[in-house]
């Protein structure tokens, strides 16, 4: 099995587990619903970058720092689920993915130009 081969496997590995977790903490825990919506770990396992949709969207500053501040336990509860599939469980370092963010924010420009274009296009036929 090649290197990247491995990566992708543990990658999702990770991205279930983490999903499955906050899935079942999220709303209790951080009174959010939290997502994984991507995981990817070094080279050399030691480290996982874990990409978290945060909603509601209030707050997701302090959303996130409560889940770092919870790290080493959901590691821990993470090793407890896969300890048997991986020797070394990584560290984990969560971050918000403002992907939606973004695409609602290109979405709402392209709303903006097509109804621009068509207040251009009537004020020309008048």
């Amino acid at each position: 099995m090649s290197d990247s081969t491995r990566l992708q496997r543990v990658n999702r590995l990770l991205q279930r587990e983490l999903g499955n977790m906050f899935q079942q903490d999220g709303t209790n825990i951080y009174g959010n619903l939290i997502t994984v919506t991507a995981v990817k770990v070094s080279r050399d396992l030691s480290v996982a970058r874990v990409n978290l949709s945060i909603f509601p969207e209030k707050d997701k500053a302090g959303v996130l720092k409560k889940v770092q501040g919870n790290g080493k336990e959901i590691r821990y509860r993470l090793g407890q689920k896969i300890g048997q599939q991986l020797r070394v469980i990584p560290e984990l370092s969560f971050v918000i993915d403002d992907t939606l963010d973004y695409v609602e924010n290109i979405e709402h420009l392209l709303e903006e130009d097509k109804k621009r274009m068509s207040e251009q296009q009537q004020t020309a036929e008048e």
